[in-house]
């Protein structure tokens, strides 16, 4: 997870870089409040990766000199298909088109995204299985 945490980090150094020369010269706030956020999304994950490399054993992959038995193991259950992912992101959809057309669009989006979790939540505890 280090080198993972090395590129987040690098760019997080990258966006606030910019983010300060862009805010100091550009006299305009929405690009550089764009840039802070590019720079926390490179600063928090990577903090979080390199705070986690720092307490975990090295992984296979972050030793130069590893051979690919090294990280052979189990690779673990995959889930099937489902329509789950599907129902909630027309769910999330409604819900921001209720910021354009009106707020009772609201109503349909949030019953699509409760009917998305509990149903995504019944078919992982039946394993995927129908």
């Amino acid at each position: 997870m280090r080198v993972e945490a090395k590129v987040l980090l690098g760019l997080g150094l990258f966006f606030g870089l910019m983010f300060a020369v862009y805010w100091h010269y550009s006299n305009e706030d929405a690009g550089g409040v764009m840039m802070f956020g590019g720079m926390l999304l490179g600063f928090l994950p990577g903090g979080y990766y390199y705070w986690w490399s720092r307490r975990m054993k090295p992984r296979p992959e972050d030793n130069p000199g590893a051979t690919q038995s090294e990280g052979a193991g189990v690779v673990g259950a995959f889930p099937s298909s489902s329509i789950w992912p599907f129902t909630l992101g027309c769910g999330c959809f409604l819900m921001v088109l209720a910021l354009v057309f009106g707020i009772w669009l609201v109503i349909p989006g949030v019953g699509l995204v409760g009917w998305a979790f509990l149903g995504g939540t019944a078919e992982g505890r039946r394993s995927g299985k129908h």
